[in-house]
């Protein structure tokens, strides 16, 4: 997930990388470290994610219809099924229900589910947005269409929406941001050797199947598709990096809408704004932020003079690409077959997986009500919090005691993370779906082209109004967490704080290791090479000595230096300097949470359970947690565009970093396990 410009700190779960039960184990009966995955003829101290897992990821085999398996499925599985249940009790009593905001997720689920429908209605569903694109007959009709696709939640080529103002983190601004790309990201389409080569070529032709699909004559459709690459291309060219989009800085351009049309006078914008509804926007006093200036430029320029016919094509295909997986099978199975390509998944997940997953994407808290009901009581909030703010306090400390940083630049640390914005579970107060238009007499693929644009309506209502505080980026359900800077929040949906990452059963030592370092993970966010560029209110503001930053810029090159020497898969490195932000968090998180382990046992005895310390069963809780195998295609694919490293280097990384670690394990210098360069930020 990302809170749009700046990559959402989350706490690196990237769940779709999935799991099967492990051997002999039952997930749902253990607690606590499972003997069962680990693998002792490895050597602690030559390769810990072995020692931890390497039984179970000998013999772990991944399901056809999964990317990878590990521990962060075991959660998503677990959650799938309780929303499944919770679905199907709302579908059963639809007929009967009097909540209007039930009605409206049983109608949802329903239609989702309904795959015969799906078959009769082939493309129809789609056609008016099909005879909208046809309808184009000159620029103006295509600005007309831009509006259109933006208030349906499938802005192409721009994204435009509100977010918290980095310089004025009370209001919302208007941000407008590249977008428009067919394939993962801008390096896809420049790319030389052969593999690349040979996946551009395979979207071309998935391109013109899918427009022969909907009924394009095939010369027609190749012709289209060979366009649509070019067109793209120059998109592609025209955008931001991924690694120069972490720098906030980057991607804030602030300016009034008419030096917008100065820089980018291809796009009619006035009317663009007027037809989206945003009238701060049509006047020309009025403020934004233009994220990427050269790819405003290129991409308002082809709005004035590239081909109505190559638009148009372009248009049909991402109407296609973004509504296939709502459709008939024929373009399901068309756009899962080219995506399989890059994701290495055999087969799609069963329907009801899909459906209930894309209920919660839909209707997230309306769904997340019932499941906090069943799946997250009271003591287990409770106890999360507790963890939050032992972990706090001990972030506190730290900070006091660093040697590297000035005593005025710890007093702002300390402000920014006393006043740090707590959400555990789930919100105290539910979003409002009155405005969301779902039905049962429709086809799912209008109901979820209403439910995309419930989303983008609300974030263009944003523009121009204060910032709400109390709303979550996630919904209950969800097995992730995030940090937003601009908020200066940590938001831990009741969905991760799940066995067995977190297990009210299971010792301190083990829930320290996964949950606890989930935290700290987060709260580093605040302090890492883009958190420490906001202040407490959320600002961007550099309140750092000028010594002290240079100092952290130092520590933070050997992480990029260290991450880059890491090999993701086959000859592919770890790129450091995208995954900076989430080394330093998983540094600091581990790091923290075990001095807040160590603070938990004071007063209390130290027992060694199964032979393993107190100590030695946090870091093999810290470890278990990241159990994980995922196929070469999406190993690749996330190397390429994920900003966590793989899930090896994200246990051992760190660890190797960690006197605590070494000594724990009784590690001598020159083992695996031991770096010669130790690096300590927080």
């Amino acid at each position: 997930m990302t809170l749009r410009r700046l990559p959402i700190a989350l706490a690196g779960l990237l769940l779709a990388a999935c799991t099967a039960a492990s051997p002999g184990v039952s997930a749902e009966a253990h607690h606590g470290v499972n003997a069962v995955y680990m693998d002792t003829t490895c050597a602690a101290c030559r390769d810990f994610f072995t020692f931890a897992n390497g039984a179970w990821y000998k013999t772990a085999e991944i399901p056809p219809s999964y990317t990878g398996i590990g521990a962060g499925r075991e959660l998503v599985d677990r959650n799938t099924e309780v929303l499944h249940r919770v679905l199907e009790d709302t579908r059963s009593k639809m007929a009967t229900e009097t909540d209007v905001t039930i009605k409206k997720l049983a109608s949802f689920y329903s239609t989702c589910m309904d795959s015969d429908r799906a078959e009769r209605e082939g493309a129809r569903p789609i056609q008016p947005e099909l005879n909208r694109i046809s309808a184009i007959r000159d620029r103006a009709g295509l600005v007309r269409h831009l509006a259109h696709l933006t208030l349906i939640g499938q802005g192409v080529p721009f994204h435009l929406g509100g977010e918290a103002d980095l310089k004025n983190s009370s209001m919302n601004l208007a941000y407008l941001d590249q977008g428009g790309l067919g394939l993962p990201e801008r390096d896809y389409y420049t790319r030389t050797d052969s593999t690349s080569v040979a996946l551009r070529n395979d979207y071309v032709a998935h391109i013109g199947r899918m427009l022969q699909l909907i009924g394009t004559p095939a010369d027609e459709a190749s012709k289209s598709a060979a366009a649509i690459l070019a067109f793209e291309t120059g998109l592609a060219n025209a955008s931001m990096g991924r690694v120069q989009m972490r720098d906030p800085d980057a991607i804030y351009h602030k300016m009034a809408v008419k030096d917008l049309v100065k820089l980018a006078p291809g796009m009619q914008w006035t009317q663009f704004f007027g037809d989206v509804g945003v009238a701060e926007l049509t006047k020309p006093a009025g403020q934004l932020s233009v994220d990427q200036p050269d790819f405003a430029k290129y991409a308002s320029a082809q709005v004035g003079n590239a081909p109505l016919e190559t638009w148009k094509a372009y248009l049909r295909y991402h109407l296609l690409a973004n509504t296939a997986s709502t459709l008939n099978q024929a373009l399901f199975t068309e756009d899962f077959t080219f995506n399989s390509k890059l994701t290495g998944q055999r087969v799609p997940l069963p329907r009801w997986k899909r459906c209930s997953a894309g209920s919660d994407a839909a209707m997230g808290e309306a769904l997340g009500k019932a499941y906090v009901a069943t799946e997250f009581p009271p003591s287990a909030k409770a106890h999360a919090l507790e963890l939050v703010n032992n972990l706090q306090i001990t972030l506190r400390e730290r900070i006091a005691k660093l040697d590297w940083m000035s005593d005025s630049t710890k007093a702002q640390a300390v402000k920014k993370l006393d006043v740090v914005l707590k959400k555990i579970g789930y919100p105290d107060q539910w979003r409002d779906y009155t405005k969301l238009v779902v039905s049962a007499d429709s086809s799912f693929a209008v109901n979820a082209i209403h439910a995309r644009s419930f989303v983008a309506k609300r974030y263009l209502d944003r523009i121009g109004k204060p910032v709400d505080r109390t709303e979550w980026g996630m919904s209950p359900p969800t097995v992730n967490a995030y940090y937003n800077p601009l908020i200066n929040e940590i938001v831990f949906p009741a969905g991760i704080m799940q066995p067995p990452n977190f297990d009210l059963l299971a010792d301190d030592a083990f829930n320290y290791g996964g949950m606890g370092m989930v935290i700290g993970h987060e709260m580093t966010h605040g302090f890492d090479d883009e958190g420490r560029k906001f202040d407490s209110r959320g600002n961007r503001s550099d309140w750092w000595t000028a010594e002290d930053g240079k100092r952290f810029e130092a520590r933070a090159q050997k992480v990029v230096d260290q991450y880059n020497g890491y090999v993701a898969v086959d000859t592919l490195h770890v790129n450091g300097k995208l995954t900076l932000g989430e080394n330093i968090a998983d540094l600091g998180g581990v790091t923290i949470a075990y001095y807040a382990y160590q603070r938990s046992l004071e007063g209390k005895p130290r027992v060694t359970i199964d032979g393993y310390t107190p100590e030695q069963r946090f870091f093999l809780g810290f470890a278990q947690a990241w159990r994980r195998k995922v196929r070469p295609e999406s190993e690749r694919l996330r190397t390429l565009t994920d900003p966590h490293s793989p899930a090896r280097w994200r246990v051992n990384g760190p660890l190797s970093n960690l006197p605590e670690f070494q000594k724990a394990w009784g590690c001598k210098g020159g083992e695996g396990m031991v770096r010669g360069d130790q690096i300590t930020i927080w």
